[in-house]
């Protein structure tokens, strides 16, 4: 009696193979197995529908009558299958998501994007800012912007540039600004940005103690939110001259001190091990890496002063 249950997919899998290529050496081969297994899978099969496909010779063997039929209709199946990943692989390769820290985003990376589709224009870039370390593994982004020591545990990552920190104001206020070297003397001038990066710069300066909290003035969110209130005037931005190099150089911002600190870590793109060779990756990590590489000779000189103070 034939068993009318759906053969087993590695059974059909074998067959085809076996019958496409004419051996089941041959298909052990291509599937990464042995000839023996090939041949066990076939005879699985075999034996649940209750017919012989193969006729077997010391050397070779033939299809059956009945194993032509099947073969036709097993080949072509399987070779609609490959085509549908290879399309599918196509389309995933057509479209970037990426996740960027949102001031390296915005600052520094958006402005330089139309570069990318210049020279990619095959490829369609979604991006998402974020403070927050995606999981790349989930499938929701292909890489990532991050900042640290670009160690991360199932990730491939290239280094793009150091995380760099000095203050940086409007030139009307340089002048206001000058008792900024010294935490412990009051400056009519409101401090803006993160504490603990105040107090790393002053560390860096060889202070113990950072400004106190009555010296900063209005808190906000991300590192260029801190630098458009310094834009407006409204204060002293503690920020990363590569990545508002750009309003340095056009004079919107200057130096309010020339010490320059860094905390150690660096920027990195960051993608899974999985997806080292895609192609849409390493395009984009070539290109990117060109980019950093532009911005970091541009900034050679504050590199250069960069001092990593002790840990407190």
């Amino acid at each position: 009696m034939v068993d009318r249950r759906f053969p087993s997919l590695s059974s059909i899998r074998a067959f085809e193979a076996a019958a496409r290529l004419g051996s089941f050496t041959k298909a052990g081969q291509e599937l990464g197995t042995s000839a023996a297994s090939v041949s066990y899978h076939v005879r699985q099969l075999e034996a649940q529908i209750g017919v012989a496909l193969f006729r077997r010779h010391p050397h070779r063997v033939d299809l059956t009558e009945p194993g032509a039929v099947v073969a036709r209709e097993a080949i072509d199946a399987f070779a609609g299958l490959r085509a549908s990943f290879v399309r599918a692989a196509d389309m995933d390769e057509a479209r970037l998501s990426l996740t960027a820290l949102p001031t390296f985003g915005t600052s520094w990376l958006t402005p330089r994007l139309g570069r990318f589709r210049a020279r990619h224009a095959e490829i369609s870039l979604d991006l998402d800012l974020s403070a927050v370390a995606e999981d790349l593994g989930a499938g929701r982004f292909d890489a990532a912007i991050r900042n640290g020591h670009g160690r991360w545990t199932g990730l491939r990552s290239t280094w793009l540039m150091p995380s760099l920190f000095m203050p940086l104001c409007v030139p009307a206020l340089k002048e206001a600004a000058a008792g900024l070297g010294d935490p412990r003397r009051p400056i009519e001038v409101p401090l803006l940005g993160r504490p603990d990066w105040w107090s790393l710069w002053y560390r860096a300066l060889g202070f113990a103690e950072g400004p106190p909290p009555a010296s900063f003035g209005t808190s906000l969110a991300n590192e260029h939110m801190d630098v458009a209130a310094a834009l407006a005037g409204h204060g002293i931005a503690i920020a990363s001259p590569i990545l508002f190099r750009g309003e340095i150089d056009a004079g919107r911002l200057v130096p309010a001190h020339d010490m320059v600190a860094s905390d150690g870590r660096a920027f990195w793109l960051a993608y899974p091990v999985a997806r080292q060779r895609s192609r849409k990756i390493a395009s984009f990590r070539d290109w990117l890496s060109d980019e950093a590489a532009e911005a970091c000779a541009a900034g050679a000189d504050f590199i250069r002063r960069a001092v990593a103070p002790q840990a407190a």
